[in-house]
Formats: C-alpha cells, sequence, structure tokens
C-alpha cells in the first residue's frame, strides 16, 4: 500500500481520509527529505487534499530541510489557489529558505505574474535579498518586475535593499515536521532510552529528560504500590490509546514499557522546550505572553479540547489544566496525554483541584458530565491566562465575557467546545 505521501502526491483523497481517521497517524509528519504531507499536497496542486490537511491542523509554516514552507511549493508551481488557502490561514509570506529565497523569488523566477501580484499585495517584500543579493525583482522579467514594484509603492513598502543578514522577519515559525518513524513504535526498549538528568517530580512520578532513536523526549516513570500482573496488564492496555498523533494541539504519547528491576511503568512523550503552560504562566520564563499570545494560547487549547470531545469513548481520567498544557518550539498549546491518569494511578484521589468543576468534586466519576465539567476548567485556563500581569490593565472585557459563558454554575447550560472555537478565532483577528 502507498504512503500517505504518495497519496497526497497523487491526490487520492479518500485514501487520504482514511490515513487521517486514525489517530495514531501524524499529519505532521516528514518523509526521508522533512517533506510533510502538507507539503506535497501543495507542490502538486492537490487542493482537495490540501482543504483535508488544512481543516486537520496541518502545520502551515511547516519547513522541510531545505527551509521550505508549503507556500515555497504552491509559488513555485504556480498553484494560485493553494496559495490563497495558505495565505488565509497566516502563512508566512516572507519566509526564506536555506539559500535565502522567499516564496515570491519562486513566482518571479518562474514567471507565474498572478501568484507574485497576490503574495505582494499580502505583505511579501520584493527587496529582500536572498543569500546572493539578489531580491525577487532581479529574478523577474522587466514586465513583471515593473507591476511588482508599483504595487509594492502603493502599498508603502521601500524599495531600498534588504541584506541577507538583516532578513529577519518577525512572525517566521521555523518548524520542522517530527520523525515520521516514532509513531509507528508503541512498544519501547527500556534500554533504549537514554537517560540525561531529572527535570521534576510529583505525586505520580518522575520526570527526566532523555533521548530515544536519536529524539529529545520526556520519560514519565509513574510510581506505582505494589505491582501486580492485574495492573502490568491495564498498563499495557491502557497506554496505546493515549497515542493520538492526528491533532496538532494534542501532544500524544510516543510508547510505554515497564522497567526492570522495579518494574516501573513508563510512558514516553516529546520534550516540549517551553515546559507546559502553567511554567511559562507562572513561573517566570523568558517568554512574555502578551493578550494575543494569550488568545492563540486559548485558541490551541479550545481546538485540542474539541477534537478529544469528538472520541468514543473518550478519553477518561484526563483532567485539564495548565499543568497539563504543553507549550511547543514554535508556541503551540498542545494538551498532553502523558497526563491522563490511568486506571490503577491513586484511584478516587482528585489532584489540581483548582481547575475541577464543582459538581466533578461532588459526584462520582460515572455521574460526572465530562464535556460540560471540561468547559469549567478551561474557564480557569482562561482566568491564568487573563489576569496575567504582563497585560495592562488586567483581563480583557471579551475574555471575561467569555469567562462567565463557560464558568456557567449550571452544567447543562455551558457551551461546547466547538462553539468556543469560532469566538476566540474571532477575538484573535481583531
Amino acid at each position: 500500500m502507498d504512503d500517505i505521501f504518495t497519496q497526497c502526491r497523487e491526490g487520492n483523497a479518500v485514501a487520504v481520509r482514511l490515513w487521517l481517521d486514525n489517530t495514531e497517524n501524524d499529519l505532521n509528519q516528514g518523509d526521508d527529505h522533512g517533506f510533510s504531507p502538507l507539503h506535497w499536497a501543495c507542490r502538486e496542486g492537490r487542493s482537495g487534499v490540501v482543504d483535508m490537511l488544512i481543516m486537520r491542523g496541518a502545520r502551515i509554516n511547516v519547513m522541510n530541510r531545505g527551509d521550505d514552507t508549503p507556500l515555497h511549493l504552491a509559488a513555485s508551481h504556480g498553484h494560485r489557489e493553494i496559495l490563497a488557502k495558505l495565505i488565509q490561514c497566516k502563512a508566512d509570506t516572507n519566509a526564506a529558505n536555506e539559500h535565502g529565497n522567499t516564496p515570491l523569488h519562486y513566482a518571479c523566477f518562474w514567471g507565474h505574474d498572478q501568484v507574485a501580484e497576490d503574495l505582494v499585495s499580502n505583505g511579501a517584500q520584493v527587496s529582500i535579498c536572498n543569500k546572493y543579493g539578489e531580491t525577487p525583482l532581479d529574478k523577474a522579467k522587466p514586465p513583471l518586475a515593473a507591476n511588482l514594484k508599483e504595487l509594492a509603492e502603493k502599498q508603502g513598502q521601500s524599495l531600498m535593499k534588504v541584506p541577507y543578514k538583516d532578513n529577519f522577519w518577525k512572525g517566521t515559525t521555523r518548524t520542522r515536521p517530527r520523525n515520521g518513524t516514532l509513531n509507528k513504535h508503541a512498544g519501547i526498549d527500556h534500554k533504549q532510552l537514554n537517560m540525561v538528568g531529572k527535570i521534576n517530580e510529583n505525586h505520580s512520578g518522575e520526570l527526566w529528560k532523555g533521548r530515544w532513536q536519536g529524539t529529545e523526549v520526556v520519560v514519565k516513570m509513574l510510581f506505582v504500590r505494589e505491582w501486580t500482573t492485574r495492573k502490568s496488564r491495564d498498563f499495557n492496555e491502557e497506554y496505546p490509546k493515549l497515542r493520538i498523533f492526528s491533532h496538532p494541539n494534542v501532544l500524544p504519547v510516543l510508547g510505554g514499557c515497564q522497567s526492570p528491576p522495579a518494574p516501573n511503568p513508563i510512558v514516553i512523550t516529546h520534550y516540549m522546550p517551553y515546559g507546559s503552560l502553567y511554567n511559562v504562566l507562572h513561573e517566570g520564563t523568558n517568554f512574555v505572553v502578551d493578550q494575543t499570545q494569550a488568545v492563540k494560547f486559548a485558541l490551541d487549547i479550545a481546538c485540542g479540547m474539541a477534537f478529544l470531545h469528538t472520541l468514543e469513548p473518550m478519553i477518561p481520567r484526563h483532567y485539564l489544566n495548565s499543568k497539563s498544557v504543553m507549550i511547543d518550539e514554535d508556541m503551540t498549546a498542545r494538551i498532553s496525554m502523558a497526563d491522563v491518569k490511568l486506571s490503577f494511578q491513586c484511584p478516587g484521589r482528585m489532584y489540581s483541584p483548582a481547575w475541577v468543576a464543582p459538581e466533578a468534586l461532588q459526584k462520582k466519576p460515572e455521574e460526572i458530565n465530562r464535556r460540560s465539567s471540561d468547559m469549567w476548567s478551561f474557564a480557569v485556563l482562561l482566568w491564568e491566562l487573563g489576569l496575567r500581569p504582563t497585560i495592562p490593565p488586567g483581563i480583557s472585557p471579551h475574555i471575561c465575557k467569555l469567562m462567565k459563558i463557560c464558568m456557567n454554575e449550571d452544567p447543562a447550560k455551558r457551551p461546547k467546545f466547538d462553539m468556543i472555537v469560532p469566538i476566540l478565532e474571532k477575538m484573535q483577528d481583531k
């Protein structure tokens, strides 16, 4: 059977949809050259597949090994419709690849006049130099160069050349597809884990930074009293269900194992350089969360939760809080599946109650409306994001209003996450 890269390249929408429906498949993985499925669909002009990948959450500004984004490939091949879709999803029009070329360089070089004009109309700079000192205007034929120069001047662009060394455009996120082989291994040989250093210890276990198959990972060693055959069986049944690779705002468990001689059950997940949202907000990291970033985090979390709420059955014993939301290298918030409690971990005991809905603290787990109680937890996260001291003059009226909606005392009147997502999208666009 052909792999996902071939299916995207050939535009096999049915096969792509079936592949995406498997939560263990990572739509942001890369092939041997770092091309993601979105790279291939954009290169080959497969508009329907591009729609599907974007809808499922493909990273728009992801780079292959040559630092090309999907926008580079759409521009190079003159796919105007796809270019418009990517720009609508906030693709970086000035992203530079390893040669310093932007999408506009390629549109000009290959003579895709309308694509070049579309790029300039959406903020692409005509005076950016690549490594060889060439601007997009230098790569264009004279009639196109004249049109682009006139268009740029109307938009207030400076026509003074910007040297390559100064070509650091704000907003560029240099992210690459993750290793496409990692999501194929549910079971892990503990002998392949290289522990680098202890990160933290809490009620549930120890966190270690480590490496596995050349990738930086976090190793979570669970504390379990009286390890039994029954618990071992439960562990082997439960952790594979947390390998959810199919959404960009969900951080999957890569795999698990039991390490002798204890034995301690172990789960591993990708290492996130910024740590948790709790670390970023409350523990003095160097990253400043302004109002724009706060809304972006809230939207990421809402999208991730909306996806998790579509799963049947829902993931049991998942409790939303800022300690279980991890921040990726491109400042994407991702809900960590490694923080889901397994059935044998302190049954009946509730941790981090500050984020838990009142009815969830009072009722038995089987009596709780999980979708509703998660919305209360989300409202607490909004409070954390909105009352940052770095956001004068305090909580924004929009977030305050949204908090009140999400924190309704009547669980039946709380909104669902798929209703919250468009509200946050509108806030982000303002």
